[in-house]
């Protein structure tokens, strides 16, 4: 589905990412985990066309992503929900939704403001709220639904869960899960470890801009000494 080769960027004459190297399949969830700073952001934008890579090659199912405007690679089937979800604060929550719905690649059963309401629930009660009346646990659903409303292959969450509220936080792995059991393939970056190695498939740890760990959920949950060494865990 996606494979990250010798990935490099910079931000004017700071080089942020040294060398990035991963790669998951159709229907997984993959992390990148790691402390704040080492790069997993700038990836995630470097996928995406929001920052120009300075080196290396992104192909998403055989297309090369390098070059691309971040448009067009959304159009490839791939949905973000940024770090601080970055909800319209001037449109209302179903308008948030339908305003950048799209079926480019022509799914038989495609995402529609129904489907959103059945995985976040919630969200159904405050449909004619403003984005910026919502509270943060519901602009991360909103996030999160309006990705869902381009219809990708791929859906990448950066600070999937970052501030919310315990019970909030299990609401989006719950509803996470259940995008994955429908085959939608995951990239996530998230600080809440004990609930990211539940549907993770593959783990990326990051450190000063390269992946220094690889590897499945058990083999991280065994490997103590790396947790402590990357991850402070």
């Amino acid at each position: 589905m996606l494979t990250v080769s010798e990935l490099t960027a910079h931000y004017g004459t700071s080089q942020a990412l040294f060398g990035m190297d991963f790669a998951f399949g159709t229907g997984e969830v993959a992390t990148l985990l790691g402390r704040n700073g080492q790069g997993k952001t700038t990836t995630i934008h470097s996928i995406c066309g929001v920052v120009r890579p300075s080196g290396g090659a992104i192909l998403f199912d055989g297309e090369e992503l390098l070059g691309r405007p971040s448009f067009r690679i959304a159009n490839l089937g791939i949905g973000l929900v940024p770090e601080g979800r970055q909800v319209f604060p001037n449109l209302t929550l179903w308008e948030n939704l339908v305003a950048t719905a799209s079926n480019h690649l022509g799914h038989a059963e495609p995402w529609t403001v129904e489907r959103v309401f059945d995985l976040f629930p919630e969200l159904g009660a405050r449909k004619g709220s403003m984005g910026n009346l919502l509270s943060g646990g519901e602009q991360q659903m909103l996030a999160i639904g309006r990705a869902l409303m381009t219809n990708p292959r791929l859906l990448i969450l950066d600070e999937a869960t970052e501030g919310l509220a315990p019970l909030i936080r299990q609401k989006i792995w719950h509803a996470l899960a259940e995008i994955k059991r429908q085959g939608l393939s995951i990239l996530v970056v998230d600080k809440n470890l004990s609930d990211l190695l539940r549907i993770a498939d593959r783990n990326f740890i990051v450190e000063r801009g390269r992946v220094v760990w690889s590897g499945n959920s058990d083999a991280l949950r065994a490997d103590r000494d790396t947790l402590h060494r990357y991850l402070g865990v």
